[in-house]
């Protein structure tokens, strides 16, 4: 089995309850069918790109910055690891996600990322 990252890339800005609540239910229930089949290793929410704290290596010291890495319009707000048997059935997984967020998740698999 081989471990994917199923990272969900959302606006910045909060949306509002009654649109975030019902998209939550629909997340909790592919988590728990994920779960339930298995597959689910873990998964994160992220708090906002401005809590960031970014590292750099400048000479022989390390310069350190606030905020995101990159600036953009879009940032990964969370994630889930999964393990499957290949891409296809990780790419199953990722569309059910997507369904479920009505954003856009992309799907890697980990280097290194096998059990056993």
């Amino acid at each position: 089995m081989t471990q994917y990252l199923l990272s969900i890339y959302q606006p910045d800005g909060d949306p509002p309850p009654e649109f975030l609540d019902p998209i939550m239910r629909d997340v909790e229930a592919v988590d728990a069918e994920m779960r339930a089949a298995g597959v689910w290793v873990f998964a994160g929410g992220l708090h906002p790109p401005s809590t960031a704290t970014v590292l750099r290596l400048a000479g022989d010291g390390i310069l350190t910055t606030d905020g995101p890495y990159l600036e953009g319009k879009e940032h990964i707000g969370g994630f889930t690891v999964i393990e499957a048997p290949d891409l296809d059935a990780a790419l199953e997984w990722g569309r059910k996600l997507a369904r479920a967020i009505t954003l856009p998740i992309e799907v890697r698999p980990l280097q290194g990322g096998h059990c056993g």
